[in-house]
């Protein structure tokens, strides 16, 4: 058993680096990349240093478990950046919330109309003539909240 690992040489981590990314072309899901990458850096480390096979296993093993979170950091950053520059998407409704509209049907019973766009919502709140100015309060789905200005 020892022999086999004792018998890793650079070339060996370089054709396993080249091969695992090979690999990840025929199962995309940029995994074995990551680890392939660390394949390439232990084999160029050992054609630089030498270094005995239980450390080329450790560096193996650590440059592996830093490449896998660091790709998902990355991969994750793309996202934080969407969301924060449209934090309303999937929520149209809460972009709503805070903008003055003037009521199309008078708020009677706890519920009236106005027109927001080209389209025209139901709105709940304190009964209020028409052509009076609300500002939506709340937005739940559709739902939207309204109150006097």
């Amino acid at each position: 058993m020892t022999g086999m690992f004792t018998a890793l040489g650079a070339w060996n981590w370089l054709i396993l680096g080249l091969a695992l990314m090979a690999l990840e072309l025929l199962a995309p899901g940029v995994f074995l990349f990551w680890l392939g990458l660390a394949a390439l850096l232990v084999g160029l480390l050992a054609l630089l240093l030498e270094p005995g096979w239980q450390l080329q296993i450790l560096l193996f093993g650590l440059f592996a478990a830093a490449a896998v979170p660091l790709w998902r950091r990355l991969a994750r950053g793309g996202d934080v950046e969407v969301h924060a520059t449209n934090p309303h998407l999937n929520r149209r409704t809460d972009a709503l919330v805070g903008r003055e509209f003037t009521l199309e049907k008078p708020i009677e019973g706890g519920v009236g109309a106005v027109r927001i766009d080209d389209t025209v919502w139901r709105v709940f709140g304190p009964d209020t003539p028409a052509g009076s100015r609300v500002r939506i309060v709340a937005a739940d789905g559709a739902k939207l909240t309204v109150a006097a200005v």
